[in-house]
Formats: C-alpha cells, structure tokens, sequence
C-alpha cells in the first residue's frame, strides 16, 4: 500500500461498522466484493469465521469510512463471529429469494443481533440473489411483510 493511500484511509470524518449476516451462500461476500470493489464473481468461496473491506463515501461533505464486516454464516462459527457483533452500529441481515430456509432463519438472526448487539443498532433486510428470478421461493410481498413486522420499514 503506498503512503498517499494509508494517509488518505486514516483521513475520515466518521466511521461506522456495519455487518452483513445471514445462512450460508446468501451471498454475504458476493455482495460485499461488489460494494467494495466494483467486482462479482459467481464462484462460491465460503467465509471462513470473518473477513472485512473498508469503503470510504461522502455523504453531506464528510468523509464517512465503512468498515463492513462479512460474516460465516455457518452455525459452527456462531460463536466467533457474534464477538464481532458489539460496536457495530449497523447489519445488513441477507436471506436469498431462491432459498425458503434462509428466509425462515432470518428471526434467528435478528435475535442473535439483539443478543449480541446494542439496542439501538440499525437492521436492513435484504432479499439478496434477484437475479435468479425465475429461481424464487420467497416473494418480494414476503419479504417486505417480514420487514415490516420486524419494525424494519421495506426499501
């Protein structure tokens, strides 16, 4: 990494930790390697415990650092990953529309938030993987109705 870079990624005016949970092969890291890096790969890589980008955006002239954490969402790494759960200030939980099981995990995971995290932690809820459409098990009704009765208002 170059000095001007370093320099520049210690240079923000806020920083926020958000997380992106939810079951296995979701898409957590697909879509977090597409925020990040303007990249995507259909190739499946399972996250191993927990990796993190750093996306730095303006917002109303501040300097705002993400510092977005990917998740395991395997069971087996439960209890490392929500370790990571105290000073987020945000989760992006995910479920994927071609998967009826992820949605129906999503309760799970929103008491492993409140659990594990501070009340006030600010959830989005994302049918992630609308590309496979014609793939879909879980409609967007569905998911905006789960939204809603988790107190989350629908995108």
């Amino acid at each position: 990494m170059s000095a001007a870079k370093d320099a520049a990624d210690q240079n923000f005016d806020y920083m926020f930790k958000l997380l992106i949970i939810g079951n296995s092969s979701v898409g957590k890291t697909s879509f977090l390697v597409r925020y990040a890096e303007d990249n995507f790969t259909s190739a499946f890589v399972s996250t191993v415990g927990i990796d993190f980008k750093v996306k730095t955006v303006f917002r109303q002239d501040k300097r705002v650092k993400l510092q977005i954490w990917d998740t395991a969402g395997q069971e087996r790494y439960r209890t490392i990953t929500t370790a990571y759960y105290r000073g987020a200030l945000g989760f992006i939980l995910m479920y994927d529309i071609t998967n009826e099981e992820s949605f129906n995990a999503v309760r799970d995971w929103v008491t492993q938030i409140k659990t594990y995290s501070w009340d006030n932690a600010q959830v989005v809820l994302v049918g992630n993987k609308s590309d496979l459409a014609a793939e879909r098990a879980v409609s967007a009704e569905r998911g905006r109705n789960l939204a809603s009765s988790l107190g989350k208002p629908p995108c």
